[in-house]
């Protein structure tokens, strides 16, 4: 039995409010617990309602006690979110760059798998996925 029983990813953003504004157009739920405040948010993702804390740079960086990645150089995480389906992808992504994202990734059909990626704000690169397991190969 693992002693862990949530999960939470901590991600910088330069501008909370901004920030917010683009994962509300992506149809993220935030939890309630952050609204109107300007120290944090919380996205909850999926049925186990992880939660991805969006946290102003210089709180991030007490966190830590690192200096912030920088984005436009290299990658500290991918966040991978499954989806219920390829249209659910390509609506996401299109959202992301009317939001001012950008894509990283265009959207790739392999059969069992459909996937894409986008770059938000900060530059957080996210990866979606559409898998139907019935088709997925038998090593998967």
């Amino acid at each position: 039995m693992s002693a862990f029983k949530d999960l939470w990813i901590n991600l910088p953003v330069k501008d909370l409010g901004r920030s917010k504004a683009f994962f509300a157009k992506l149809g993220f739920v935030f939890h309630p617990r952050h609204e109107g405040r300007d120290d944090a948010a919380a996205l909850v993702v999926g049925e186990q309602k992880v939660i991805v804390m969006l946290v102003p740079e210089s709180t991030f960086q007490s966190y830590t006690g690192n200096e912030i990645s920088d984005t436009s150089r290299g990658n500290e995480v991918l966040v991978s979110l499954g989806v219920n389906s390829k249209e659910e992808v390509d609506e996401i992504l299109r959202n992301a760059v009317e939001a001012g994202g950008s894509v990283h990734g265009k959207p790739n059909d392999q059969g069992w798998l459909y996937g894409a990626n986008f770059i938000d704000l900060d530059g957080h690169r996210w990866n979606l996925l559409y898998m139907d397991m019935s088709k997925a190969p038998a090593e998967f």
